[in-house]
């Protein structure tokens, strides 16, 4: 039974409430009037509340033990996207918990109103039982009001999510296009995607929570907005090496640095990129191990990429040595050349070639170079090349070495070569033979 309030204004949230003095002085008049009747109305409510107590436990045991037997593969498990956040176990004994958790609401609301009615069948105990009624019918009036103001709200905030929703899936298909070329956009290369559509779709979550914020209950309470506040602060201190490598991310999307399966070298770390995600890039060495690296230090390393720019010829391969001068620079041209071609993973076309790096004091320096195809055998070849440069070299007799020469000298020779005189000019003969005046010097 509710009365009007008016000890509250009618601009207020909350317009009804049970009173205890008017439950009792009601069964005070049944009581002296029909005296039978306040009895009668006890039992009622003590049996009503046992009824519909029976009958709530008995649907809250078999639901419980139906989900108990039901295989766990009949549950759905909660998924976003391709992770599955909580497993289909979890999820049965979530759903357990939450039908308990119903029971043991209505077992208690329904044992003190049970308790309240008994109460009210004796004049000592009337006014204890009227309150404690009084209470409980206050407390889902409450509830229940309180549900029935805020469905406005609620019906907003579902509109808001369901246009959300469609809107990224809208967006989604375009960028799935611009992925799949079968969209074309210029300047827009199709592995820009992905990012491009993580940004737009974090704004558009970001847009959702403000539009929706107010509209959540207790929102305008000094309560709610000093917490959020707190979090926020909490966020900002928190996540600045966070918000750096996912802004680092991002701009080596953009700079297409490297691609999924690219042979590169990042801070001392080579090998193959396996994966690039929001926070870090991970790479697979040429030992199999998979290193990740935040993208802060990506972006502030040089990156060589040996897969970028391998084109028709492909990359090239190079190494070093010196001979002495009492070789002849043709012969270790052919010697290197020669080892370079029964290397394997080096191309026999373009051809292999030599470069006379430097002339030293006392040796000159050569530089074999040949091209590949093969960036993530590097380590392989190189290893074959040097070994086939000791066999050819070896095999004809040519020491690869340094040499160093030490001049001594008695202190009377002189270390300045003698000057070489010029030839004369040729002379040009006249028709007699004789010279003409202008060869002569």
């Amino acid at each position: 039974m509710t009365v009007q309030d008016s000890s509250l204004s009618p601009d207020s949230d909350i317009t009804h409430r049970v009173d205890a003095s008017v439950l009792l002085d009601y069964f005070q008049q049944l009581d002296a009037s029909q005296p039978l009747s306040r009895l009668f109305f006890a039992a009622a409510v003590v049996g009503l509340s046992i009824l519909i107590l029976i009958t709530v436990r008995i649907i809250v045991y078999r639901r419980c033990k139906r989900l108990q037997e039901l295989p766990p593969n009949r549950i759905r498990p909660l998924r976003l996207q391709a992770q599955e956040l909580v497993t289909s176990e979890e999820m049965q004994h979530f759903w357990i918990n939450v039908w308990r958790g119903v029971g043991w609401l209505f077992t208690l609301i329904f044992v003190t109103t049970a308790i309240a009615g008994g109460l009210m069948a004796t004049n000592f105990t009337l006014h204890l039982g009227s309150r404690l009624l009084a209470l409980v019918l206050s407390i889902l009036d409450y509830l229940w009001s309180g549900f029935v103001d805020y469905l406005p709200n609620l019906f907003t905030i579902i509109v808001i999510l369901v246009i959300m929703r469609y809107l990224i899936r809208m967006i989604g298909l375009i960028f799935e296009g611009i992925s799949s070329r079968r969209i074309n956009l210029r300047h827009f290369y199709p592995e820009w995607a992905n990012t491009s559509f993580g940004i737009v779709k974090l704004l558009i979550y970001v847009l959702t929570a403000v539009l929706i914020f107010p509209y959540l209950p207790g929102s305008s309470s000094p309560a709610f907005q000093g917490i959020s506040i707190f979090v926020g602060v909490l966020v900002s201190l928190g996540s600045t090496s966070a918000v750096a490598n996912v802004v680092a991310g991002v701009v080596l999307t953009y700079t297409r640095a490297f691609h999924i399966g690219d042979q590169v070298e990042i801070a001392d770390v080579r090998g193959r990129i396996v994966e690039r995600s929001t926070f870090v890039t991970r790479i697979q060495t040429l030992k199999n191990v998979v290193v990740s690296i935040p993208n802060s230090m990506v972006l502030n390393n040089n990156i060589i990429n040996y897969s970028k720019n391998l084109g028709q010829t492909g990359l090239l391969v190079h190494t070093s040595i010196t001979i002495g001068y009492d070789v002849p620079w043709k012969k270790v041209n052919e010697l290197l050349i020669a080892a370079a071609k029964n290397t394997d993973g080096i191309t026999s076309y373009p051809d292999p070639f030599v470069l006379q790096t430097a002339l030293q004091d006392n040796y000159v320096s050569y530089e074999i170079n040949g091209w590949t195809r093969k960036p993530e055998e590097l380590p392989k070849i190189y290893s074959s090349l040097h070994a086939n440069i000791l066999d050819q070299f070896h095999g004809h007799d040519v020491e690869i070495t340094s040499p160093s020469f030490h001049a001594v000298r008695d202190g009377n020779a002189s270390t300045v070569a003698p000057v070489t005189p010029a030839e004369p000019a040729p002379t040009e003969n006249n028709d007699d033979g004789e010279p003409s005046p202008s060869s002569t010097a």
